[in-house]
Protein backbone atom coordinates (compact mmCIF):
# COMPACT_ATOMS: atom_id res chain seq x y z
CA UNK A 1 0.00 0.00 0.00
CA UNK A 2 3.27 2.08 0.74
CA UNK A 3 4.46 1.72 -2.83
CA UNK A 4 1.01 2.76 -4.56
CA UNK A 5 1.28 5.66 -2.74
CA UNK A 6 4.39 6.57 -4.41
CA UNK A 7 3.18 5.43 -7.44
CA UNK A 8 0.62 8.05 -7.36
CA UNK A 9 3.24 10.67 -6.54
CA UNK A 10 5.41 10.02 -9.45
CA UNK A 11 2.33 9.45 -11.71
CA UNK A 12 1.32 12.73 -10.83
CA UNK A 13 5.21 14.46 -10.99
CA UNK A 14 5.73 13.18 -14.34
CA UNK A 15 2.10 13.69 -15.65
CA UNK A 16 2.83 17.57 -14.47
CA UNK A 17 6.58 17.10 -16.25
CA UNK A 18 5.12 16.08 -19.20
CA UNK A 19 2.00 18.38 -19.36
CA UNK A 20 3.74 21.88 -18.47
CA UNK A 21 7.25 21.65 -19.79
CA UNK A 22 6.48 22.47 -23.41
CA UNK A 23 4.70 26.07 -22.63
CA UNK A 24 7.58 27.01 -20.84
CA UNK A 25 10.04 25.96 -23.13
CA UNK A 26 8.11 28.41 -26.02
CA UNK A 27 7.39 31.03 -23.65
CA UNK A 28 10.70 31.07 -21.98
CA UNK A 29 11.27 30.34 -18.30
CA UNK A 30 12.61 34.03 -17.81
CA UNK A 31 9.26 35.44 -19.67
CA UNK A 32 7.13 32.79 -17.45
CA UNK A 33 8.61 33.02 -14.03
CA UNK A 34 9.52 36.83 -13.97
CA UNK A 35 6.98 38.37 -16.22
CA UNK A 36 4.44 40.45 -14.77
CA UNK A 37 2.23 40.87 -16.68
CA UNK A 38 -1.12 38.11 -17.37
CA UNK A 39 -2.96 38.41 -20.24
CA UNK A 40 -3.98 35.05 -21.43
CA UNK A 41 -6.64 36.11 -23.93
CA UNK A 42 -5.45 38.93 -25.70
CA UNK A 43 -4.82 39.14 -29.18
CA UNK A 44 -1.20 39.00 -28.34
CA UNK A 45 -0.78 37.03 -24.76
CA UNK A 46 1.11 37.37 -21.98
CA UNK A 47 1.81 34.76 -19.60
CA UNK A 48 3.76 36.27 -16.25
CA UNK A 49 3.26 34.48 -13.72
CA UNK A 50 5.57 36.73 -11.12
CA UNK A 51 2.43 38.13 -9.63
CA UNK A 52 0.71 34.79 -8.63
CA UNK A 53 3.89 33.45 -7.32
CA UNK A 54 4.80 36.54 -5.10
CA UNK A 55 1.09 36.52 -3.93
CA UNK A 56 0.99 32.52 -2.95
CA UNK A 57 4.20 33.35 -1.04
CA UNK A 58 2.75 36.50 0.63
CA UNK A 59 -0.73 34.82 1.74
CA UNK A 60 1.28 31.61 2.77
CA UNK A 61 3.37 33.51 5.06
CA UNK A 62 1.03 35.85 6.49
CA UNK A 63 -1.07 32.79 7.05
CA UNK A 64 1.42 30.86 8.74
CA UNK A 65 2.46 34.11 11.02
CA UNK A 66 -1.03 34.40 12.21
CA UNK A 67 -2.45 31.01 12.10
CA UNK A 68 0.86 28.97 13.96
CA UNK A 69 1.25 30.84 17.10
CA UNK A 70 -2.48 30.93 17.58
CA UNK A 71 -2.73 26.99 16.55
CA UNK A 72 0.19 26.35 18.55
CA UNK A 73 -0.52 28.27 21.82
CA UNK A 74 -4.06 26.32 21.74
CA UNK A 75 -2.55 22.97 21.46
CA UNK A 76 -0.50 23.52 24.35
CA UNK A 77 -3.62 25.17 26.77
CA UNK A 78 -5.65 21.84 25.28
CA UNK A 79 -3.25 19.53 26.13
CA UNK A 80 -1.99 20.48 29.43
CA UNK A 81 -3.90 23.83 31.10
CA UNK A 82 -7.56 23.17 29.93
CA UNK A 83 -10.05 21.12 31.68
CA UNK A 84 -11.73 18.44 30.67
CA UNK A 85 -14.86 20.38 29.92
CA UNK A 86 -13.51 23.31 28.08
CA UNK A 87 -10.77 20.90 26.20
CA UNK A 88 -13.85 18.77 25.41
CA UNK A 89 -15.77 21.35 23.79
CA UNK A 90 -12.67 23.07 22.01
CA UNK A 91 -11.87 19.76 20.22
CA UNK A 92 -15.62 19.59 18.84
CA UNK A 93 -15.42 23.12 18.00
CA UNK A 94 -11.80 22.64 16.19
CA UNK A 95 -13.29 19.23 14.80
CA UNK A 96 -16.22 21.18 13.34
CA UNK A 97 -13.71 23.77 11.78
CA UNK A 98 -12.26 21.23 10.17
CA UNK A 99 -15.00 19.99 7.90
CA UNK A 100 -16.99 23.07 6.84
CA UNK A 101 -15.91 23.17 2.90
CA UNK A 102 -13.52 25.61 1.31
CA UNK A 103 -16.60 27.35 -0.30
CA UNK A 104 -17.92 27.79 3.05
CA UNK A 105 -15.36 29.67 4.16
CA UNK A 106 -15.28 31.50 0.61
CA UNK A 107 -18.86 32.69 1.38
CA UNK A 108 -18.78 33.58 4.94
CA UNK A 109 -15.42 35.77 4.36
CA UNK A 110 -17.12 37.50 0.87
CA UNK A 111 -20.44 38.02 2.85
CA UNK A 112 -19.26 38.95 6.03
CA UNK A 113 -14.87 39.63 6.05
CA UNK A 114 -15.05 41.44 3.32
CA UNK A 115 -17.49 44.34 3.76
CA UNK A 116 -16.30 44.63 7.22
CA UNK A 117 -12.33 45.39 5.77
CA UNK A 118 -14.24 47.89 3.32
CA UNK A 119 -15.81 49.64 5.95
CA UNK A 120 -12.99 49.38 8.94
CA UNK A 121 -10.13 50.63 6.30
CA UNK A 122 -12.41 52.49 3.93
CA UNK A 123 -10.94 51.17 0.88
CA UNK A 124 -13.39 50.51 -2.55
CA UNK A 125 -13.24 46.89 -2.56
CA UNK A 126 -12.46 44.64 0.56
CA UNK A 127 -12.00 41.50 -1.46
CA UNK A 128 -7.88 41.65 -1.16
CA UNK A 129 -4.91 39.71 0.22
CA UNK A 130 -5.69 40.81 3.69
CA UNK A 131 -9.06 38.97 3.21
CA UNK A 132 -7.17 36.25 2.15
CA UNK A 133 -5.03 35.65 4.72
CA UNK A 134 -7.33 36.14 7.16
CA UNK A 135 -9.23 33.12 5.50
CA UNK A 136 -6.36 31.06 5.23
CA UNK A 137 -5.74 31.61 9.05
CA UNK A 138 -8.62 30.11 9.74
CA UNK A 139 -8.27 27.40 7.74
CA UNK A 140 -5.14 26.39 9.30
CA UNK A 141 -5.70 26.31 12.40
CA UNK A 142 -7.69 22.75 12.56
CA UNK A 143 -4.32 20.47 11.14
CA UNK A 144 -2.19 22.93 13.55
CA UNK A 145 -4.24 22.54 16.39
CA UNK A 146 -5.05 18.82 16.46
CA UNK A 147 -1.73 17.04 15.28
CA UNK A 148 0.26 19.58 17.75
CA UNK A 149 -2.40 18.38 20.18
CA UNK A 150 -1.37 14.50 19.51
CA UNK A 151 2.52 15.12 20.01
CA UNK A 152 1.87 16.99 23.23
CA UNK A 153 -0.19 14.37 24.39
CA UNK A 154 2.00 11.24 23.48
CA UNK A 155 5.15 12.82 25.93
CA UNK A 156 5.40 10.69 28.59
CA UNK A 157 4.72 11.83 31.63
CA UNK A 158 7.55 11.08 33.24
CA UNK A 159 8.93 14.20 31.51
CA UNK A 160 7.16 16.77 33.10
CA UNK A 161 7.23 14.94 36.40
CA UNK A 162 10.84 14.94 36.67
CA UNK A 163 11.16 18.48 35.42
CA UNK A 164 8.49 19.35 38.50
CA UNK A 165 10.50 17.58 41.10
CA UNK A 166 13.66 19.64 39.78
CA UNK A 167 12.21 22.75 40.39
CA UNK A 168 10.67 24.10 36.84
CA UNK A 169 7.19 25.61 37.45
CA UNK A 170 4.48 23.83 35.50
CA UNK A 171 4.63 26.84 32.48
CA UNK A 172 8.33 25.99 32.24
CA UNK A 173 7.70 22.73 32.24
CA UNK A 174 5.15 23.08 29.46
CA UNK A 175 7.85 25.10 26.89
CA UNK A 176 10.99 24.00 28.06
CA UNK A 177 10.61 20.00 28.26
CA UNK A 178 6.51 19.04 26.70
CA UNK A 179 7.08 21.27 24.01
CA UNK A 180 10.87 19.71 22.72
CA UNK A 181 9.91 16.32 23.28
CA UNK A 182 6.87 17.01 20.59
CA UNK A 183 8.79 19.45 18.38
CA UNK A 184 8.86 16.94 15.68
CA UNK A 185 5.09 16.42 15.36
CA UNK A 186 4.33 20.21 15.74
CA UNK A 187 6.57 20.58 12.74
CA UNK A 188 4.34 18.05 11.13
CA UNK A 189 1.26 20.23 11.90
CA UNK A 190 3.42 23.45 10.49
CA UNK A 191 3.77 21.23 7.62
CA UNK A 192 0.10 20.32 7.06
CA UNK A 193 -0.48 24.13 7.58
CA UNK A 194 1.74 25.15 5.01
CA UNK A 195 0.36 22.96 2.20
CA UNK A 196 -3.17 23.85 3.27
CA UNK A 197 -2.63 27.40 2.64
CA UNK A 198 -0.60 27.08 -0.28
CA UNK A 199 -2.94 24.59 -2.06
CA UNK A 200 -6.53 26.27 -1.55
CA UNK A 201 -8.59 27.64 -4.12
CA UNK A 202 -11.83 28.06 -3.68
CA UNK A 203 -11.66 29.93 -0.38
CA UNK A 204 -9.21 33.00 -1.74
CA UNK A 205 -10.85 33.17 -4.83
CA UNK A 206 -13.94 34.28 -3.45
CA UNK A 207 -12.06 36.73 -1.37
CA UNK A 208 -9.11 38.21 -2.66
CA UNK A 209 -10.64 39.54 -6.27
CA UNK A 210 -8.70 36.94 -8.20
CA UNK A 211 -7.46 39.73 -10.48
CA UNK A 212 -3.84 39.48 -11.95
CA UNK A 213 -1.91 42.27 -9.78
CA UNK A 214 1.32 42.07 -8.27
CA UNK A 215 0.43 41.85 -4.59
CA UNK A 216 -0.70 44.64 -2.72
CA UNK A 217 -1.89 44.36 1.10
CA UNK A 218 -5.79 46.04 0.12
CA UNK A 219 -5.24 44.91 -3.48
CA UNK A 220 -6.71 42.27 -5.53
CA UNK A 221 -4.75 39.44 -6.09
CA UNK A 222 -5.11 36.47 -7.65
CA UNK A 223 -2.53 33.23 -6.28
CA UNK A 224 -1.11 30.08 -8.17
CA UNK A 225 -4.08 27.95 -7.14
CA UNK A 226 -6.85 30.10 -8.50
CA UNK A 227 -4.97 31.17 -11.99
CA UNK A 228 -5.43 27.29 -12.46
CA UNK A 229 -8.67 27.01 -11.33
CA UNK A 230 -10.50 30.11 -12.52
CA UNK A 231 -9.53 29.64 -16.38
CA UNK A 232 -9.21 25.94 -16.91
CA UNK A 233 -12.76 25.18 -18.02
CA UNK A 234 -12.14 27.60 -21.07
CA UNK A 235 -8.47 27.19 -21.87
CA UNK A 236 -7.45 25.58 -24.92
CA UNK A 237 -4.11 25.37 -27.00
CA UNK A 238 -0.81 27.49 -25.42
CA UNK A 239 -3.40 28.94 -22.93
CA UNK A 240 -4.03 25.57 -21.22
CA UNK A 241 -0.63 24.13 -21.15
CA UNK A 242 0.26 27.37 -19.33
CA UNK A 243 -2.16 26.55 -16.73
CA UNK A 244 -0.21 23.16 -16.57
CA UNK A 245 3.05 25.13 -16.22
CA UNK A 246 1.61 26.98 -13.09
CA UNK A 247 0.03 23.89 -11.50
CA UNK A 248 4.22 22.53 -12.27
CA UNK A 249 5.30 25.49 -10.52
CA UNK A 250 2.83 25.07 -7.52
CA UNK A 251 3.80 21.29 -7.20
CA UNK A 252 7.44 22.25 -7.18
CA UNK A 253 7.04 25.19 -4.42
CA UNK A 254 5.52 23.02 -2.04
CA UNK A 255 8.45 19.94 -2.62
CA UNK A 256 10.80 22.17 -1.67
CA UNK A 257 8.62 23.45 1.16
CA UNK A 258 8.69 20.08 2.54
CA UNK A 259 12.06 19.07 1.89
CA UNK A 260 13.43 22.61 3.22
CA UNK A 261 11.38 21.62 6.71
CA UNK A 262 12.67 18.15 6.67
CA UNK A 263 16.23 19.03 6.33
CA UNK A 264 16.39 21.15 8.75
CA UNK A 265 14.34 19.32 11.52
CA UNK A 266 17.17 16.50 10.41
CA UNK A 267 20.14 18.57 11.12
CA UNK A 268 18.42 19.22 14.37
CA UNK A 269 17.98 15.82 15.34
CA UNK A 270 21.94 14.91 14.03
CA UNK A 271 22.62 17.69 16.54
Amino acid sequence: MGLITVGFVLLITVYLVISGIPAIGEIGIINFLFGTKWASTASEPSFGILPFILTSIYGTAGAIIIGVPIGFMSSVYLAKMANKKVKTVIENAVSLLAGIPSVVYGLVGMMVLVPGIRKIFHIPDGASLFAAIIVLSVMILPSIIKVSLTALEAVPKDYEDASLALGATPVETYFRVSVPAAKSGIAAAVVLGVGRAIGEAMAVMMVAGNAPNMPSLFGSVRFLTTAVASEMSYSAGLQRQVLFSIALVLFLFIMLINAALNFFLKREKVK
